[in-house]
């Protein structure tokens, strides 16, 4: 058993903390309290709470958070605009010169880039994350999946559109598969033995109903008005469209969905994340310091 109190006093302000788990297990708590008691600043390591438009529907960090501790690259993207996880590492390097940051999110891909490196891949053309978006919407994933190479095939999440449609753009771009561009990895802007890494335990019986109480609470917090404002202009071709409910709570807006099976297909949607988040992190995050959520 690891309690809150037991989790802080093992680690040291000395050194960063990465925080890594599933949706909905109460990392952004953990980082908060953390970084409260070493007088340090939390990083978003998350990569749809970067974006500006979906506050309440990425979960960030509330405003009491915020007033309590630094928090740095949450909403600061617009939602019209992409953001890679090259982007995101050249904007957390330079916050590692200063005192320790406590990083935490649920993009296993953030970490691994921070922690492993990441190879030098040149940015997709306008014209092919078009074309990519068009084949998405009339093709499906499996279009997409079919025109990957079969190396990038057996190492990225084919389930994950986002993943998919990355692989797919690099291909087509730079003529290389994602995985060869991965094997040419540079150094690790900050190797694994130089932090302190946690991450999240969260089975499926004890996140499930955190995920159900969560979704209430952002509704009662005024997810739909959140919906409302970002309606015009809105399609699903925007890089902040990713968000889970996104697509659910503007198409209820528009008369094509009720509450309840908004809900539940957000429920689901957010389970099956919360399930591939899970098999990832047991996949590549052995070496880091396992927790259970539970005990917070």
């Amino acid at each position: 058993m690891s309690s809150l109190k037991s989790i802080v006093a093992s680690l040291t302000p000395e050194r960063p903390v990465l925080i890594a788990g599933p949706t909905a297990s109460g990392k952004s708590y953990l980082a908060t309290e953390i970084a409260s008691r070493f007088e340090g600043v939390v990083i978003n390591a998350d990569a749809l709470q970067v974006y500006s438009d979906w506050r309440i529907l990425t979960a960030r960090p509330g405003k009491e958070d915020e007033a309590r501790v630094p928090h740095e690259l949450y909403g600061h993207v617009p939602g019209t605009q992409s953001y890679s996880v090259g982007d995101w590492l050249r904007d957390v390097v330079p916050m590692l010169n200063g005192a320790p940051p406590v990083i935490v999110g649920g993009t296993g891909l953030n970490f691994t880039a921070l922690t492993e490196g990441l190879a030098d891949i040149p940015e997709t053309p306008n014209k092919i994350r078009l074309k990519a978006n068009e084949k998405l919407e009339s093709e499906g994933l499996s279009a997409l999946v079919s025109e990957i190479d079969e190396r990038t095939r057996g190492r990225i999440d084919i389930a994950n559109p986002r993943r998919v449609q990355r692989a797919w753009e690099v291909l087509q771009s730079t003529g290389r598969g994602l995985a060869s561009w991965q094997d040419d990895t540079g150094p690790a802007p900050l190797p694994l033995e130089d932090a302190q890494a946690l991450v999240l335990s969260a089975p499926k019986s004890w996140l499930s109903p955190r995920i159900e109480q969560r979704l209430d609470l952002m509704l009662e917090e005024g997810v739909l008005e959140e919906a409302r404002q970002n309606s015009d202009g809105w399609h699903e071709g925007l890089p902040s469209a990713k968000a889970i409910g996104a697509t659910e709570l503007i198409a209820m807006l528009n008369g094509d969905f009720d509450l309840p099976s908004a809900k539940e297909a957000i429920i689901t949607q957010t389970r099956q994340y919360a399930k591939r988040q899970r098999s990832w992190f047991r996949a590549r995050m052995k070496e880091w310091r396992w927790i259970e959520a539970s005990d917070l």
